[in-house]
């Protein structure tokens, strides 16, 4: 690839779309492009603090809220309006950001609006099918007609998994005929390469408590788990994902709180780990297996996807798992792996390379990809 200019924009539903992202960068930096990342704050501090030297633009993506009492799917059901206001706003607000920044290639993680005729435009997701509810999973087939008119505007789909056995999002990406435009590559994951970590190397025994997600669940589990191992041995630590705050550490009682944690002190706590605990969010999953790493997932509320990931992989025998309202007194720690991470991230490397490949070799300042223009139904099965 000749170096180009390429804006990154993570979905803001939580760190894990900008970690994912991550890899991608890096990868594409060390072709030698120019790599602008655009976000809100949050995920700019992590950029910043694991990939310095970027350019980084002030580019909020949509956030809308989560509630303590309702569902995740019906908070977003009501927000859906405020949602396609925020699509026409920043599709319209990235035609002045290439503009000024003589941008070619940009890459939107799950963000509907950044498409552009102008310049070759990726779309990552791993949900090509959304989960709706069980009581509504009749009418499934209208989110992936949807979601494939949205696929079908960018040039490129790229899918974070692997096609085929063994795969990480099931029926969320598998099961369905893809679009013209898309391509499995690989699990993505910020750890990929890390050196392994010796026994002890992160200085004493320890269990670890993942937060990630949305207030005011995150909110929510930490105050469960934190009754639940403050008198336990050994120490629990938790890590907050809270990059603006830097690696700030506190104790109380058993439980080291690490408001954040760099990639590879992270990998060396998860690595050396007795057990772990984290949600069931795609990204963190991903980072798990390429770890070789397994844990209890315990999905968000209401959140069908985490809902649906953590039902599969537990049945894959990867991870165990529990809901949130189930946590007692006591709690299971996470089982022997059951998979092989090693060849699933040497498969996934050579799935990324061919991806970059393509996105070389397509054509630069194209109009919108010939194949993507056809006016056929999106086809789908199972």
């Amino acid at each position: 690839m000749k170096n180009r200019n390429i804006l990154i924009c993570p979905l803001e539903w939580g760190l894990g779309h900008a970690a994912r992202m991550i890899p991608l960068a890096e990868k594409l930096r060390a072709g030698g492009n120019n790599i602008f990342i655009g976000a809100g704050e949050e995920h700019l501090s992590m950029f910043r603090r694991e990939l310095p030297g970027l350019t980084y633009i002030s580019f909020p993506g949509f956030r809308p809220g989560y509630s303590r009492h309702f569902p995740s799917w019906l908070v977003m059901l009501c927000k859906m309006p405020a949602l396609a206001c925020h699509i026409v706003r920043e599709h319209s607000e990235l035609k002045k950001i290439i503009r000024d920044n003589s941008i070619d290639i940009v890459i939107s993680d799950n963000r509907f609006g950044l498409w552009n005729r102008e310049v070759t435009t990726v779309y990552v997701t791993h949900q090509l099918r959304v989960p709706f509810p069980k009581p509504f999973r009749f009418a499934e087939f209208i989110g992936i007609l949807v979601h494939r008119a949205i696929i079908r505007k960018y040039d490129l789909c790229f899918i974070p998994d692997l096609p085929g056995e063994p795969n990480v999002s099931g029926r969320l990406s598998h099961g369905l005929k893809l679009p013209l435009n898309a391509r499995y590559i690989g699990l993505l994951s910020r750890f990929s390469g890390t050196p392994p970590a010796e026994s002890g190397s992160f200085g004493y025994p320890h269990n670890t408590v993942i937060l990630s997600g949305p207030e005011p669940q995150r909110g929510m589990l930490k105050q469960k788990l934190e009754s639940l191992f403050r008198a336990q041995e050994p120490v629990t630590i938790f890590l907050g994902g809270n990059p603006d705050k830097g690696e700030e550490m506190t104790r109380t009682g058993n439980i080291i709180y690490y408001s954040h944690l760099g990639t590879a002190r992270m990998a060396e706590a998860l690595r050396s780990s007795d057990s772990i605990i984290s949600r069931s969010g795609y990204t963190t999953i991903m980072e798990l297996l390429s770890l070789g790493c397994t844990a209890l997932i315990i999905p968000t509320p209401g959140q069908t996807e985490q809902e649906y990931l953590a039902s599969y992989l537990k049945e894959k025998g990867w991870f165990l798992s529990v809901s949130q309202k189930n946590i007692g007194t006591t709690i299971s720690t996470s089982p022997k792996t059951k998979f092989n991470g090693k060849d699933m991230m040497e498969m996934s490397e050579k799935l990324l390379e061919e991806a970059i490949r393509a996105l070389s070799e397509y054509p630069e300042q194209q109009g919108r990809n010939a194949e993507t223009q056809k006016k056929t139904k999106p086809g789908f099965t199972g």
